[in-house]
C-alpha cells in the first residue's frame, strides 16, 4: 500500500474488473447484480438481497468470496434460531458426551469475508440485534473472549412471500445496510438455456472451485476503500444535486414529485438518513472509480440511488402494504424531477 495513489487505484480497478469477470463466468445473466455487489465490496458496505427462491443468491456470494480469496459463511433464519446459534454449535459426540464448537460467525475467525443470512426475517429480533452489533463493531464476544471480524461483509435476504412466523426488520436496522440488490432470473434465452442444459451449472461446488482466487484479498480492501473515497472527488454542483435529492426523499411534494400510485402529500413518514446519504456517496464514488473516473458524475449517483435509498424510505403506515409498487415509482419520480447539473 506504499504505491502512489493514482497507480494504486489503477491497479485495483483492474483487479475489480477481473473480479467481476470471474464471477460472471460462474453466474450468468446477472451483470447488474454483479456490478452492484462489486460496488458494495469496494465501498465496504453490507447489502440486502431481494429475489425469489433458486435465483442463485448463495452461489453468487460464494463466487465472490472465492474470487476475492476470503471465507464464506451462511445461516438459515428460523423461528427457533437463538443468538447463540450464530456463535457456537453444540452436539453430542460419538462417545455420548456434549461438545461445543465455533458457530457460523466464528468458525473462520478473521478470515470470514462474506456472511449470508438467508431469510433473516424468519429470525427473532434478538438475533437481528446481535447481527446488527456484529455488522457495526466487526467483533463479537464468544467463548469468554473477543472474536474480531475485521473484513466481514453481511448479506441478507428476506422471505417476502410468507407472513407466518416472520419478524419484520426494524427501519433502523434496515438503515445499516448500504443497499438492497434485486436478483431476478435471467431474461436472456441463451443464459436460461445454459443454466438448464449445461452440466457445468448443475454442480455448484465444482463451479465455485473452478474460479480463480485472491483477486481482491479482503485484508487489503479496507485501505483500498479509503483510497477510493479520498481519490474520487465530488464537485460543489454535484454536492448540491445530492442535497436536493435528499430533501426530495423527505418532502417529495415540495420537490414537485407526482405519483399515479399515491398522493405524494403525506406519503413519506421519514426520508433518507444522513448515514444513508453518506453511503450513497460512498457507492457513487466506487461506481465512478470502476468506470475509470476520478470524479463523481450525476449518472454515478443515479446508478446506485434506488438500491441505496429505496429500502430506507419510511412510508406512512397506510401505504406500507403497497410498498413494493410505491417505492420504485417514488424513487424513479425523484430522479426524474430533481434536475441534475
Amino acid at each position: 500500500m506504499d504505491r502512489a495513489p493514482d497507480a494504486l487505484l489503477a491497479d485495483w480497478r483492474t483487479r475489480a474488473l477481473a473480479l467481476e469477470h470471474a464471477v460472471a463466468g460462474a453466474i450468468v445473466g446477472q451483470a447488474p447484480a454483479i456490478r452492484l455487489i462489486t460496488i458494495a465490496v469496494f465501498a465496504r458496505g453490507h447489502a440486502l438481497l431481494q429475489g425469489d427462491v433458486g435465483v442463485g443468491k448463495t452461489t453468487l456470494l460464494r463466487a465472490f468470496a472465492r474470487a476475492m480469496g476470503g471465507c464464506f459463511g451462511r445461516i438459515e433464519g428460523t423461528v427457533d434460531l437463538m443468538p447463540g446459534d450464530l456463535l457456537y454449535h453444540t452436539y453430542i459426540t460419538a462417545e455420548g458426551r456434549p461438545a461445543v464448537e465455533p458457530g457460523p460467525l466464528t468458525c473462520e475467525g478473521e478470515r470470514l469475508a462474506i456472511f449470508f443470512f438467508n431469510e433473516i426475517n424468519r429470525a427473532r429480533p434478538q438475533v437481528h440485534a446481535l447481527m446488527l452489533r456484529v455488522m457495526a463493531e466487526k467483533s463479537v464476544m464468544a467463548f469468554n473472549r473477543e472474536w474480531r471480524l475485521p473484513h466481514l461483509q453481511v448479506f441478507a435476504d428476506r422471505n417476502r412471500l410468507e407472513r407466518e412466523e416472520t419478524f419484520e426488520i426494524a427501519q433502523a436496522a434496515l438503515d445499516r445496510f448500504m443497499m438492497e440488490v434485486t436478483i431476478e432470473p435471467p431474461a436472456d434465452d441463451a443464459a436460461r438455456r445454459a443454466l438448464v442444459f449445461d452440466p457445468r451449472f448443475h454442480d455448484t461446488d465444482e463451479l465455485i472451485a473452478a474460479l480463480p482466487t485472491d483477486l481482491a484479498p479482503p485484508e487489503l480492501l479496507g485501505d483500498v476503500a479509503v483510497a477510493i473515497q479520498r481519490g474520487v472527488s465530488a464537485s460543489p454542483a454535484l454536492q448540491d444535486y445530492v442535497l436536493r435529492l435528499w430533501r426530495a426523499t423527505a418532502e417529495p411534494q415540495a420537490a414537485g414529485v407526482q405519483l399515479a400510485e399515491a398522493d405524494s402529500a403525506g406519503l413519506v413518514l421519514a426520508g433518507a438518513s444522513p448515514r444513508g446519504m453518506s453511503q450513497l456517496l460512498r457507492a457513487a464514488r466506487v461506481a465512478a472509480w470502476i468506470d475509470g473516473r476520478d470524479h463523481v458524475r450525476p449518472e454515478d449517483v443515479r446508478a446506485v440511488f434506488a438500491e441505496c435509498i429505496g429500502h430506507r424510505l419510511c412510508l406512512q403506515p397506510v401505504h406500507e402494504l403497497r410498498r413494493g409498487a410505491i417505492v420504485p415509482a417514488l424513487v424513479t419520480a425523484i430522479l426524474r424531477q430533481v434536475a441534475a447539473p
